[in-house]
């Protein structure tokens, strides 16, 4: 076959050629692939989003531990708790610790550089690793399918028409890097992926040593080759990545047999290097922690423990080689994971697919501390019992796209689909965010409460708005959402109205408050 033949029988408009170019998926396009149009202007900013995915779906009741609620967390597990006296304390803080592994995570929290979100979730949650994941990754609601993810729109929006255009001076960088064999959807723009996918730590530097990868001797191989050089020619990219990457000739140190911290390592490279890049993504696996989370004679060991401080290790070393390299200004990175786990563990000292789950919000510039209350545990906890959801994931992506790149409102809108409540998760001091102080951190104010409780039939829920958009929903212990009581503007004040729940199973309810930053979930009993 002939080269041009090979071109026009194998190569649509636009592909992902994976592997073509050592480590990197590259797209190649004609000019009749369709671009986006739109006339805004990039948002100058010099400031770094890192997003890490643990993958499977983590356990936060055992990473993020309800001291509070000790003997209701130790009697739902009682063959993976915790021991009390092994919890890591928190500088400040009485009622919640980290699992004894995540000295790391302690650490940053105790200088300052964590905040915590408790029970973050999404009404009607999914219980499948690929849809829940598909969920996160694009910013959608429970049913509702998008094949653009939630950092591609954002970065759509500041890159218009890319890839035409693109590198130029103004941008002459790729606007994301993936560290990962497959692209995923959270950057996935309208007509593109906005990133470059780095296959791994080790093809990183091969590609930085020029290194290729073999090739068949055959006529495929061949005509790979072929393509590999045209790519190779015209991938600009690549040399502005090695360029930045030549600039850092000493790092840190970080812990080795930890496939986290390599991939940070890269990122804390190429952010001291000089990229523009905005939004790097990385990820780690093995949290799918049905069976064996810990170590029958020794709950504090096990799996579980091992993928906790691989985390909080890597995390960590990251935090530290940012600052010795002097970027960690420049820096804020996520904590992720498709779902959480149930509350009551499993015969199998494990946990099954569960809801909410705290999220880690990491930098110098975070804005510290425990957002939210630790989640309510029944007293007789159910296999079906799950962590109710406090804040919506979403709520999280529009706070940093806010807070950290200084996303306007109208714009925040089209990315996020929605208007999404605004929690305090960073400070800079070139984005204009206000009426976010006033968020309760673990305050003890109760915001909504109910009468009678336990209830039968019926129940009257009060609570108190300081004021504009309201929302008052009910949640069954699956997470799903069975009544909206309340979504409109309100005057300032306290409110009352009734729950019915005729028709509806007895067990454990919540009622769920959200006004602006302020966050509240009450647990109701129905019975007979």
């Amino acid at each position: 076959m002939k080269r041009r033949e090979f071109f026009s029988q194998t190569l649509p408009a636009a592909i992902t050629l994976p592997g073509l170019f050592k480590g990197f998926s590259v797209k190649a396009y004609t000019s009749s692939s369709p671009l986006i149009q739109s006339l805004l202007a990039t948002t100058e900013t010099d400031k770094v989003l890192v997003l890490i995915q643990l993958n499977g779906g983590n356990d936060g009741l055992n990473m993020v531990i309800p001291v509070e609620y000790y003997q209701g967390y130790a009697a739902a597990r009682s063959n993976i708790a915790i021991p009390q006296n092994k919890v890591l304390p928190l500088n400040g803080v009485v009622k919640t610790g980290l699992h004894p592994a995540m000295k790391g995570m302690q650490t940053l929290y105790n200088e300052g550089k964590l905040s915590i979100v408790q029970a973050v979730g999404y009404p009607s949650p999914n219980f499948s690793h690929f849809r829940a994941t598909d969920i996160w990754m694009s910013g959608s609601d429970s049913e509702q399918v998008l094949n653009t993810g939630w950092t591609g729109r954002y970065l759509a929006n500041e890159y218009p028409n890319y890839p035409n255009g693109y590198p130029n001076t103004q941008m002459p960088d790729p606007p994301a890097i993936q560290i990962g064999a497959v692209s995923a959807l959270a950057l996935q723009g309208p007509t593109i992926n906005m990133a470059m996918n780095i296959l791994n730590p080790a093809s990183f530097y091969d590609f930085l040593d020029n290194v290729p990868d073999d090739v068949p001797d055959t006529p495929w191989g061949k005509e790979l080759k072929y393509i590999r050089l045209i790519a190779g020619q015209t991938e600009r990219y690549s040399l502005a990545i090695r360029a930045a990457a030549a600039k850092v000739p000493a790092q840190g140190a970080y812990p080795g047999d930890n496939d986290l911290a390599q991939e940070l390592k890269i990122v804390a490279r190429l952010v001291k290097g000089g990229l523009k890049t905005r939004v790097y993504m990385v990820s780690t696996s093995g949290f799918d922690t049905h069976g064996g989370q810990v170590e029958e004679k020794d709950t504090t060991s096990g799996n579980h423990a091992e993928l906790l401080g691989r985390v909080s290790n890597a995390i960590k070393a990251f935090m530290d080689d940012l600052k010795g390299l002097g970027v960690e200004d420049r820096v804020i990175g996520m904590t992720f994971s498709e779902f959480g786990r149930r509350i009551k563990s499993n015969s199998s000292l494990g946990t099954d697919h569960g809801a909410a789950a705290p999220v880690f919000v990491f930098g110098k510039n975070v804005r510290p501390g425990i957002v939210g209350n630790n989640p309510f545990l029944p007293a007789n906890a159910s296999v079906t019992d799950n962590v109710p959801f406090q804040y919506d994931f979403r709520s999280i992506y529009s706070s940093l796209l806010s807070q950290w790149f200084c996303v306007k409102d109208l714009d925040l809108e089209t990315i996020m689909l929605k208007n999404f409540q605004n929690i305090p998760l960073a400070y800079n001091n070139a984005c204009t965010t206000t009426g976010i102080e006033d968020v309760i951190r673990n305050s003890g104010e109760q915001l909504v409460i109910n009468y009678p409780n336990p209830f039968t039939d019926s129940t009257k829920i009060t609570f108190k708005t300081k004021g504009g958009h309201t929302l008052l929903q009910v949640l069954d212990s699956l997470g799903r959402v069975v009544k909206v009581l309340a979504d409109k503007v309100y005057a300032p004040g306290a409110y009352t109205v009734s729950f019915e729940s005729v028709g509806l199973p007895t067990g454990v309810f919540y009622a769920r408050l959200q006004n602006g930053a302020n966050q509240q979930v009450r647990s109701m009993l129905k019975v007979r």
